[in-house]
């Protein structure tokens, strides 16, 4: 009993031990006072001679701040000792004094509970006598993008071809196969639809009938076309009555066998139909046969026709002929106008409306986006550059300048290329701190000069409300150059008010000399942009020739 005590104190004695490491605890913040909207970055840390056994709350509370971001707990060993660092990002959108709540954290098994701190959240101050004070822009119209819409109508167009053509499939395939067979000489057709009943053996009742049925239909429908009985609304005695009538007149020449083969195929066929009864086995096979006798004895017993019927006749088979020329001529167009239809709305619901409307109507800009482009070499420094068409060379009064270009201003699209030379300064020498300031104040000044002649430039040719903007860029090619770009209004010949236009001047400054490029497009335009940018990507300065 004695030792049963004992170990409890010493295990008692030694969770104490434990409990009570040595460690301090620290919080702290980057900034007591912030503005709003500002990051506050929140840090506890502990610092122990010996490992701690640490646990955070899951979801921590620091209303009324709102977390933005928890990071991992950070342990560091250095010196002999370990430090234990949770940083936490805080925000706060609403000014005044809020105290940061405590936070509770355990250690090594027992619960410990930071301090809180005092924050000032203050708001941004602004200063309306300095602060620049603006107009309300004006509502500004959007052109409505009617590009969705019009997907969803085609796509539902392209749904209710599908749905009209798996209907025409498969209610009307099956009136073609018959008119088709109908088209068939009535001997052709009879021996064909005989020859289908061959393979059907029927087993019940039911199947009796019907084989019957067709059967007498074969034989009825062809002496009614083909030796003109009125058979299909006869009973059976009154259309053997009418052929035995033929055969004494001499109009048909029927032996007695084949009428009464035929009668015999009737009367079994009555049986079958109307007394329900069922023939032995392999009569209905016999009666087909018979049948089948029934129709070659009668196309050979058939008198020649006269000259009037195969005239008659032939003129009958052109009227048809015509007919279904006519048919095949309207089934032709329809099946051209619902394939242009489906390829329209194809090609409208993959490249959109206004490229599949442009490129039909011959929009300019799109055929020089989509023609065949021109890789050529211009001026000096030369150039390489990939363009819609081939510049043309433009005659300019003075030495030192090459001048290129495309259309012109009442273009669709313009391109102009200027090559300007730099003659040598032989006074020029390594220049020192000051030189460089001066320097840089000539280019300022080379700069300004450029920009008012492009303005002048622009004003001599009529344009007006000329917004500029410019700003240093790079070529795909790795050029440096200035860019100077904005918009105009420009009075084009057939328009009657001046027309928006967009412009950018690339101007590129080599030893040698000068390179201006201009380009000029309608703001309006979709598709004069994506030039713009293929014409830029392919500048590249030929170093060697």
């Amino acid at each position: 009993m004695k030792k049963i005590v004992l170990i409890g104190c010493f295990l008692l004695g030694m969770s104490q031990l434990i409990a009570q490491v040595d460690f301090d605890l620290k919080t702290a913040v980057d900034t007591t006072q912030l503005r709003i909207g500002e990051q506050l970055n929140y840090s506890i840390q502990l610092k122990s001679d010996s490992i701690l056994d640490l646990t955070f709350a899951e979801k921590p509370i620091f209303a009324p701040f709102e977390l933005l971001e928890e990071s991992p707990l950070d342990t560091i060993q250095a010196q002999g000792h370990y430090l234990f660092t949770k940083k936490y990002a805080l925000i706060q959108f609403d000014s005044g004094a809020y105290w940061l709540p405590s936070q509770k954290i355990g250690i090594n098994g027992s619960l410990k509970i930071t301090d809180s701190l005092l924050i000032e959240v203050a708001t941004v101050v602004v200063d309306t006598l300095k602060q620049k004070l603006y107009d309300i822009k004006p509502i500004v119209e959007v052109e409505k993008n009617n590009e969705r819409v019009i997907k969803s109508i085609l796509l539902g167009v392209l749904v209710v071809l599908l749905l009209i053509g798996i209907i025409y499939a498969f209610f009307f395939a099956k009136k073609r196969i018959e008119q088709k067979k109908k088209k068939l000489p009535p001997f052709e057709r009879a021996i064909e639809e005989l020859k289908a009943l061959e393979s059907i053996k029927p087993t019940d009742q039911e199947e009796h009938k019907n084989y019957y049925s067709r059967l007498t239909d074969v034989i009825r429908r062809y002496l009614e076309e083909e030796a003109k009985i009125s058979a299909l609304e006869s009973t059976s005695d009154e259309l053997l009555s009418k052929l035995e009538l033929l055969k004494d007149s001499g109009k048909l020449k029927l032996e007695h066998d084949t009428i009464k083969n035929l009668k015999s195929v009737l009367q079994t066929a009555d049986l079958v139909k109307f007394a329900r009864s069922m023939p032995d086995q392999g009569i209905s096979s016999r009666d087909r046969i018979l049948v089948e006798e029934v129709v070659i004895e009668t196309k050979e017993a058939l008198p020649e026709p006269t000259p009037e019927e195969i005239r008659e006749r032939e003129e009958y088979q052109l009227i048809l002929a015509k007919q279904r020329k006519r048919k095949q001529i309207k089934w032709s167009f329809a099946s051209l106008g619902i394939a242009a239809i489906i390829s329209l709305s194809i090609a409208i619901y993959v490249y959109g409306f206004y490229p599949v409307r442009d490129t039909i109507l011959g929009n300019p800009t799109v055929k020089l986006k989509m023609g065949e482009w021109v890789t050529s070499q211009y001026g000096t420094p030369p150039v390489k550059i990939s363009t819609p068409k081939v510049l043309k060379r433009i005659k300019v009064e003075g030495s030192g300048m090459q001048r290129f270009s495309i259309g012109s201003y009442d273009s669709p699209f313009y391109l102009d290329l200027i090559f300007k030379k730099t003659p040598p300064n032989p006074e020029k020498s390594d220049q020192d701190e000051e030189d460089e300031a001066t320097e840089k104040a000539r280019q300022k000044e080379k700069i300004q000069q450029l920009v008012n002649e492009i303005i002048q430039d622009f004003q001599s040719r009529g344009a007006v409300n000329i917004l500029i903007k410019e700003e240093e860029v790079t070529t795909l090619s790795g050029l440096p150059a200035l860019k100077i770009f904005g918009t105009l209004d420009y009075p084009k010949k057939g328009d009657d008010n001046r027309v928006r236009c967009n412009y950018t001047t690339h101007i590129f400054d080599f030893e040698s000399g000068g390179i201006t490029m201009t380009i000029l497009y309608e703001k309006e335009d979709r598709y004069a942009d994506k030039i713009e940018e293929r014409i830029m990507n392919s500048f590249e300065l030929i170093k060697e020739l």
